[in-house]
């Protein structure tokens, strides 16, 4: 006997909006369900993280306590966690292949741990937990309601999107990001809707427990001239360059203290006391956490020149060390900071190209180009809409074949004249590089 899923295959034979409206509520039901349960995780994680950045601030001494903190978030990940300390980068392998799971404790532990890194003084930022905690759930309602391999990858993409809207307030940008960020060069948009309902309901529930985002002003956009376009191209490409050394300097400090400390455990602890010496060599404490006070600074007048590039290097430093928490929000400040020195010598607004620089930088670290352009028009609005996609494609081309998600793939190289294998992630890619270049210092 013919059973109801037979049925409708069969009319959506016939009639393909039969099979387009089963699909759609089919979406509907299952994106929402994400949106609701990783909304009300990124809520519970941004109430969470405001907390603890006001005891940071509040108590300077919890500083001293950093290395315990790092090492015993390490020591969980070590015995507990298992593949969890991929974070983003699991998700994506599963996406791409399918032949693994995502434990579900990936969520606690990676909230846990990224609250201990804010709270004690990491630098670090808030995407990757709330990514980490989309792809847990969504992971765990597929094996709930025994989705099949096609389905669960668009589930895991719905995670992203919904972790990533949510956590920012941009749905739109939560939307595309998911759908860009797997393959650089191509857009998978058999999961545009599920990933756009995900990341809608998603950032409403977050709205709804009462969780308020940071707003911005990118000012006055100038008059379109010749020089403000070379102007802006210029500092484009720089934005780029600051997205490949972010990259490129996470990675390689990465391998650096793995390559001096072997046990993750040690590694953290030796990690938290380094970022208590910067912390002390530099006589600030302007670097740590998620760097908003910098990017409200760099929103008001033009910043120092070195601020951006100690963001940097703090950041890098507390991610390779095995600390917890993304890389975006420091990217903005990064960006933003950046993007508000050049303002000086550029001879423009600082909080114009403050804003052009929030986005871009993110576009050339993350490979995003077309999300980081609609988070640009969804935080400052559509008026400097042209200068903002100039900023975020061109960044993207100078960025190179680097990027923060070591799992993401190459889908099509960024230039004719640089030839890349198909398919090949940036993990591959970089490891070839340094082997290229241990070869060239030993001959």
């Amino acid at each position: 006997m013919e059973g109801p899923a037979a049925t409708i295959r069969g009319w959506a034979g016939k009639w393909i909006h039969v099979g387009i409206v089963v699909s759609l509520l089919k979406w509907v039901g299952l994106g929402g369900l994400v949106g609701v349960f990783t909304g009300s995780a990124s809520a519970l994680f941004l109430a969470s993280l405001d907390w603890v950045t006001d005891m940071r601030i509040s108590h300077a001494w919890l500083l001293w306590l950093l290395p315990v903190g790092g090492a015993l978030v390490s020591y969980l990940y070590w015995k507990v966690g298992k593949d969890s300390s991929k974070g983003n980068n699991l998700i994506l392998e599963q996406i791409h292949e399918g032949n693994g799971t995502i434990p579900f404790r990936m969520a606690p532990l990676v909230l846990f741990g990224t609250l201990v890194t804010h709270l004690l003084g990491g630098s670090a930022g808030r995407e990757g937990t709330a990514v980490q905690m989309g792809g847990s759930l969504s992971e765990w309602i597929g094996k709930v309601l025994k989705l099949n391999s096609l389905d669960r990858k668009i589930i895991l993409m719905c995670g992203i999107s919904s972790g990533f809207g949510s956590v920012f307030g941009t749905p739109l940008a939560g939307t595309v990001f998911g759908l860009e960020v797997l393959v650089i060069g191509l857009i998978r948009y058999e999961a545009l809707i599920p990933c756009f309902i995900a990341s809608f309901v998603g950032d409403k529930v977050t709205t709804a427990w009462g969780i308020h985002h940071l707003h911005y002003q990118m000012g006055a956009v100038p008059d379109f001239s010749a020089l403000l376009l070379l102007k802006i191209v210029l500092a484009s490409v720089l934005f780029g360059l600051a997205g490949l050394l972010f990259s490129e300097l996470t990675h390689r400090l990465k391998a650096l203290f793995t390559k001096i400390i072997k046990n993750p455990v040690l590694k953290s602890f030796c990690g938290g006391f380094v970022i208590i010496g910067m912390v002390y060599l530099f006589g600030t404490r302007d670097y740590l956490g998620l760097g908003i006070p910098l990017i409200q600074q760099s929103f008001q007048e033009s910043v120092d020149s070195f601020t951006f590039l100690l963001k940097t290097v703090f950041t890098s430093v507390t991610l390779a060390a095995g600390f917890q928490g993304g890389e975006v929000t420091p990217l903005f400040a990064i960006g933003s900071t950046l993007g508000s020195a050049l303002a000086h010598y550029l001879h423009l607004s600082a909080p114009f190209l403050a804003a052009i620089g929030f986005i871009s930088v993110f576009s050339g670290a993350t490979n995003t180009p077309i999300a980081c352009f609609i988070m640009g028009i969804e935080l400052f609005g559509a008026e400097g809409a042209i200068y903002l996609f100039i900023g975020c494609i061109v960044s993207y081309l100078f960025s190179g074949h680097t990027g923060i998600y070591t799992a993401q793939r190459i889908g099509i190289s960024k230039s004719r004249a640089v030839q890349v294998e198909e398919n090949t992630t940036l993990d591959s890619l970089h490891l070839k590089k340094v082997n290229e270049e241990r070869k060239a210092g030993s001959s």
